[in-house]
């Protein structure tokens, strides 16, 4: 079950909430709860939030696919994968606004998916990352192999693939994996508080670095290429309000009122 929810921060900018809301199988996602979380983010962006939090209910934030009633002998694994995560998984990399997420537990297979699609990943110290697919003769997905092989190269990513050891959250954000480490306790607090001041930021100048970042991980822009893209961005933003109104506020000393536009 995927839960859906717009809060608004004092100033009126609009944050969506998206929840994996099945604890009983720690969010483990069959094929309409991933079309459910393509169809949130969707509704989320006709909304226009300035900011989007993606969380799971319970210990664990998501231990994958929902394999429970999958009878591998006649299993569309590409239909899965390729037909309904990986668009999702692309839809929510672009999300028009900057997004975050709160992880606790298992951050598993499509869940470990889910994160690396999102902007900022906050996880508890004790979340549990890496490829324990072996037991089932499978193997790591959902750009897992990628964001592993980037971060921690070639020989620790196989290591932790043939051996099934976990990383625990701490691990993991000291390998470069997520943005921060926090106690369980404080993981939702923490992300919640990032994404309210995102939203009431100059989130179009968010989504410019948001594309750039983009740009320099799946393109491998050079310098001077990823110069000069970062340079075309700047002049636009030039023609927004944010732009105007933080020129405008620093020249006033006051501090700015960004309208995301």
């Amino acid at each position: 079950m995927i839960d859906l929810d717009i809060v608004r921060t004092p100033s009126g900018a609009g944050i969506a909430h998206v929840v994996l809301d099945n604890p009983s199988k720690l969010n483990a996602l069959d094929e309409q709860a991933v079309r459910d979380l393509g169809d949130a983010y969707a509704e989320a962006e006709r909304a226009g939030v300035r900011a989007l939090v993606l969380r799971g209910e319970g210990r664990a934030f998501c231990a994958g696919r929902d394999i429970s009633g999958v009878d591998p002998r006649d299993d569309d694994v590409m239909g899965y994968l390729d037909g309904l995560v990986t668009p999702v998984l692309q839809r929510m990399a672009a999300f028009p606004a900057p997004t975050f997420a709160a992880a606790q537990g298992a951050c598993l297979g499509v869940g470990l998916g889910l994160l690396i699609a999102t902007d900022v990943v906050y996880v508890a110290d004790s979340a549990k990352i890496g490829s324990p697919f072996a037991a089932l003769g499978a193997t790591l997905d959902s750009g897992g192999h990628a964001l592993f092989v980037e971060r921690l190269g070639a020989h620790r990513t196989l290591d932790l693939i043939y051996s099934g050891r976990l990383m625990t959250g701490t691990e993991a954000v000291a390998a470069g994996l997520f943005s921060q480490a926090l106690p369980a306790e404080d993981v939702l607090a923490a992300t919640l508080a990032a994404a309210a001041h995102a939203a009431d930021g100059a989130t179009a100048a968010f989504v410019a670095s948001k594309r750039l970042v983009a740009a320099l991980r799946d393109q491998r822009l050079g310098l001077w290429e990823s110069m000069s893209q970062e340079n075309a961005a700047q002049a636009a933003l030039c023609d927004t309000e944010d732009y105007r109104e933080g020129f405008a506020a620093f020249q006033e000393k006051r501090s700015p009122r960004f309208a995301g536009r």
